[in-house]
């Protein structure tokens, strides 16, 4: 792919032309990288890429280009400093600093976690609970949101662990059942492989066991002897489950679990009844599932159903009036899902000769998200009406005629979010979160319904937003924008209730659209800030996603890839004719797959934006795909086609990936935000896109790359710097659109 020669053909050092205007209106220079010609030919099709170079992320050079582009970011809005700082402090004067979560049982002890004013990062915590069984042993303890809270015993500080750190981030964390050892993942560098660290909880001792260079994933063994984890292949693919024997050396860890297909991510987590290891093995359109059963490990992994079925599925395995059930959750004949529920003796036959008994039938408007089990019920997460909603059914005739209704917790908004938050086996209550546009998070705990009564949600929590927030002062809508084709397309439409619809105002829509990944609704402190300013804020829930349920999603990705960005043209359509904004005044976000999104869509239609933001964007999408050694490359050739083996996905692709079709034409002003150690998606895409805008752009805004270099895909590290990272991307939009000013 990259040309041998290509040291020979290394131009001028990078130099800095191309005038932009500063914060005070005297020109910056942006800089300017040597174009090295690399040639890629795939399928007959010729490609000549100038700025493949700056891949070379141990090169002096390219960090000396990086750190160029930051100070031209710098330069260019430095006149938006102060709306940053202001807009840094809205947020931190809205936010409780102090504070902490709701309790959550497990074993015998209630685990919590509390930030401190001034402190970045949680303080993992616990308390013991009573054990008489009853409902009231299954209410959370009254914790004191200060330092001294009675019985508190403090596992980790992440704030401890982070001095001396330029970052730091937790990738998981596990504790034996009997309480007594705590195993936690800490990355320091942004590229989430982490080192694995397990602590002695009765004396706060570390244990020599570490373990490096590990990916997410953290469990015991129900006697407390070996730990489960997992480790990603240098493509950054998970691929390996393994088990470490406390006390043993780390280099004699055994491989429970190899996947060598190089399209298949592989992960691990308990059963509910934690009775099971359950890995699972999969992409987007099929899975497999192997069962180790804790107490005959001498079976090794049993697999239910092989991938060569073609079934996506998710297995939950529980004892049922003494006999082993598996709770499928699965595709098969059903676009949208459905549950059944499965002896698990019958996977010892072929897929089509086994008995699989309806639990939830499929539907064409509801689409089955997940499945698992407490002691007494089936809790189900579902998507209607493009809400998340959680039901539950009882157990006992699960699967027989006689089954019991489902039952579903009512809310009191049209639009909203309803998740699990996680719950013990044999609790009688599950936690549930909840969350609205306008509703800052509510944590519920749902007592599950007995005797086809219904169940009971009491409000443990809501989450405190000061500085006098009040909802009904902002409005939330659900609106339809009409696609090319014709497909209704769904927009979340968030502004101030007092905003004037005099089609005077700024607008700014955001979008995703890949993975069928849904933009729920939910809060954001962050958000109000932009509300705050006369901004028309937009969610389009563009085809990609899976507001609609899997046909949505599948509309929206390979062959069919092309229907997001004309779905969020659509929607900005919308918004230009809605009469609430300026049409001159609207700007785009998004990021990551949404940062494909934003350079689609900035080639499509550059005029129809003042400002886009682009948070570290995959805009170099088939340079990436078509190297199966790059981080997650062959994992994606099920979300957007093998444009390596397969012509047409080349060509249709080649039609759309951003950094190959940016022209002639002028752009609006562009920042496209990225961090040095990110590993899904790498620095060197923005940063070649951004070169290439500049080269080719006839317009004179400016296009800028900021660039983190202490941070991974999320940025940098800490809610202090999170939200000055979120400040900056408000402030370059509010700017842009002339929306500085509270209203």
């Amino acid at each position: 792919m990259t040309n041998p020669d290509s040291a020979a053909q290394l131009s001028a050092p990078t130099s800095h032309a191309s005038p932009a205007p500063g914060a005070a209106g005297s020109p910056a220079l942006a800089p300017v990288a040597k174009q090295v010609p690399v040639e890629r030919i795939h399928h007959g099709e010729r490609f000549v890429d100038n700025y493949e170079w700056l891949r070379e992320k141990e090169s002096p050079e390219v960090v000396a280009h990086l750190n160029a582009e930051q100070a031209y970011t710098d330069i260019v809005t430095a006149g938006q400093e102060q709306l940053r700082q202001d807009i840094f402090n809205e947020i931190k004067n809205r936010t409780q600093e102090t504070d902490l979560s709701v309790p959550s049982r497990k074993d015998d002890w209630w685990y919590y976690a509390r930030m401190v004013e001034g402190q970045a990062y949680g303080i993992q915590c616990r308390v013991a609970a009573s054990s008489d069984g009853t409902l009231a042993d299954w209410t959370p303890p009254l914790v004191e949101d200060g330092v001294d809270v009675p019985g508190e015993v403090i596992i980790l500080d992440g704030n401890r662990e982070a001095q001396g750190q330029q970052f730091f981030s937790l990738g998981g964390a596990a504790v034996t059942r009997d309480g007594n050892l705590y195993a936690y993942a800490v990355d320091n560098a942004g590229d989430e492989l982490f080192t694995v660290k397990i602590k002695d909880l009765r004396t706060g001792e570390l244990l020599p066991d570490t373990i490096e260079n590990v990916f997410y994933g953290l469990t015991f063994s129900p006697d407390a002897t070996t730990l489960y984890y997992m480790v990603a292949d240098d493509s950054w693919r998970p691929y390996q489950v393994k088990t470490h024997v406390l006390g043993t050396p780390v280099e004699s860890d055994e491989v429970l679990y190899q996947e060598d297909d190089v399209a298949m991510w592989t992960g691990f987590e308990l059963s509910a009844d934690r009775r099971h290891l359950m890995v699972s093995i999969g992409c987007s359109e099929f899975s497999e599932t192997r069962l180790l059963e804790f107490a005959a490990p001498q079976k090794g992994l049993q697999v239910l159903i092989p991938r060569s079925s073609g079934i996506l599925y998710d297995a939950e395995p529980f004892l049922l009036s003494g006999v082993e059930k598996i709770l499928l959750t699965h595709n098969r004949d059903a676009v949208n899902s459905m549950i059944s529920l499965v002896d698990a003796a019958e996977f010892t036959q072929p897929v089509a000769e086994q008995n699989w008994a309806t639990v939830v039938p499929h539907s064409d408007s509801v689409r089955i998200n997940g499945s698992t089990v407490t002691a007494t019920h089936m809790i189900v997460s579902l998507r209607k009406d493009t809400i998340e909603r959680i039901q539950v059914t009882a157990l006992e005739s699960l699967g027989t005629a006689n089954q019991s209704p489902a039952v579903e917790p009512v809310f009191d908004e049209e639009l909203y979010t309803a998740a699990m938050g996680g719950t013990e086996f044999n609790s009688p209550v599950i936690r549930l979160v909840y969350t609205s546009d306008f509703t800052p998070p509510r944590v519920y705990d749902y007592v599950l319904p007995v005797d086809q009564a219904d169940g009971e949600l009491l409000l443990r929590k809501e989450t405190p937003v000061l500085g006098g927030y009040r909802a009904q002062d902002y409005v939330a809508t659900r609106e339809w924008a009409k696609a090319a084709d014709g497909t209704l397309v769904p927009l979340s439409v968030l502004h101030r209730a007092d905003l004037v619809r005099d089609g005077s105002n700024a607008g700014v829509i955001y979008g995703y659209g890949s993975y069928e990944v849904s933009m729920d609704p939910g809060f954001s402190v962050p958000q109000l800030s932009l509300l705050d300013r006369g901004v028309v804020f937009v969610v389009a829930h563009v085809r990609g996603g899976g507001e609609m349920g899997r046909r949505w999603y599948e509309d929206g990705k390979k062959l069919n890839k092309k229907n997001t960005f004309g779905d969020f043209v659509a929607a900005t359509d919308w918004l230009a004719q809605s009469g609430w904004v300026d049409p001159a005044r609207i700007a785009a976000m998004g990021g990551s797959a949404g940062g494909l999104l934003m350079g689609a869509v900035a080639n499509l239609a550059p005029e129809k934006y003042a400002a886009i933001v682009a948070q570290v964007p995959f805009v170099d999408a088939l340079t990436t795909i078509l190297d199966p050694e790059l981080p997650l490359s062959a994992l994606e050739w099920e979300e957007w086609g093998n444009p390596i083996t397969d012509a047409q996905v080349y060509k249709y692709m080649k039609e759309y990936t951003p950094y190959e079709n940016v022209r002639a034409v002028a752009y609006p002003k562009i920042a496209a935000v990225t961090s040095f150690n990110d590993t899904r998606v790498l620095y060197v895409e923005p940063a070649k896109w951004v070169q290439e805008l500049r080269s080719v752009s006839t317009g004179t805004e400016p296009i800028v790359l900021k660039i983190e270099m202490d941070g991974g895909h999320g940025g940098a590290s800490g809610r202090y710097e999170g939200w000055k990272t979120r400040a900056w991307d408000y402030a370059f939009l509010a700017d842009a659109l002339g929306a500085s000013t509270l209203l």
